[in-house]
């Protein structure tokens, strides 16, 4: 199944997407909360609840998937964990070797930003850099889990674009700084349940496109750390909760990388696309004066 969250009324709500269709979840199976995550705090089944909204549907409760006002798949998760240097290549170019444990750290709701939003160039900085992601949706409560049953916690796949604000990042040893800028986290546009993608997300082409050049050309299965290591090595750590998001690193071909550097600009295109999920296009705008 395919899921979208979309504003309407002043209000986000979870739709169900099939074809180039979306139909309001909440609204016609009035049981599952219009928010995704407490969908899944609650224990909703969303993919049986969507398999029966699609049922009941009539072409008045059907709206154009081109038409919808979107929002961040989930708009405010409990924790959005991040992974640096997490690609070979990647680690490479930026002088390093491959880590011997994940370089996580964490960004806020407020760095979020849905797919057509306009992403920020804020006003202190002009080194704004993309990074194409995988981002995983967790679906249950997650603590010492075992890699073997990792993955039986996911409830499903996005594109994420980890916009980066280098100058800023690179001011302290702790990247938080430098990944919490208002507007700057891509996420989006529908979340794919885990069923109908490969084990763990892996074997999928991830690429980048900026102005329609390809900067980003990868595939999922170059993470150093796949979906079910990474997963059982948070959950040693602390409790993974419905609604929480892992976003897994990017491949080589980051703009600070380039000679000479490439920074995004007022009115950039930038395209994350990962094979059998989606693209993610977002524009950028510079921050009010």
């Amino acid at each position: 199944m395919k899921f979208v969250t979309f504003r309407a009324n002043n209000a986000t709500r979870l739709g169900v997407v099939q074809d180039q269709s979306v139909v309001d979840l909440n609204k016609l199976v009035p049981e599952v909360p219009a928010d995704i995550r407490a969908a899944l705090k609650a224990g909703v089944d969303l993919n049986a609840a969507a398999r029966k909204a699609l049922e009941l549907a009539t072409d008045a409760d059907r709206q154009p998937l081109a038409s919808l006002p979107y929002a961040p798949l989930v708009p405010e998760p409990g924790k959005i964990v991040c992974l640096g240097l997490n690609y070979f290549d990647h680690a490479k170019e930026g002088g390093r070797e491959k880590p011997e444990y994940p370089w996580f750290f964490l960004r806020s709701a407020t760095s979020l930003l849905a797919h057509g939003e306009q992403a920020i160039r804020p006003r202190v900085s002009e080194r704004l850099d993309y990074e194409a992601e995988l981002a995983v949706v967790i679906g249950k409560p997650a603590r010492h889990v075992s890699q073997d049953d990792a993955l039986n916690y996911v409830f499903g796949y996005t594109c994420f674009n980890d916009i980066s604000v280098r100058d800023y990042q690179k001011r302290t040893p702790q990247w938080t700084i430098g990944k919490n800028f208002d507007k700057t986290g891509g996420f989006g546009p529908v979340l794919v349940s885990a069923d109908e993608l490969p084990p763990g997300a892996e074997g999928l082409h991830i690429q980048c496109r900026l102005n329609g050049n390809v900067m980003q050309d990868a595939n999922t299965r170059d993470m150093i750390w796949n979906v079910k290591e990474t997963i059982a090595l948070l959950t040693e750590c602390l409790t993974l909760e419905p609604g929480d998001v892992i976003i897994m690193g990017t491949p080589a071909g980051v703009g600070q990388a380039r000679t000479p550097p490439v920074w995004m600009k007022q009115g950039d295109k930038v395209e994350i696309e990962i094979e059998n999920i989606g693209v993610l296009v977002n524009t950028i705008r510079d921050e009010a004066a």
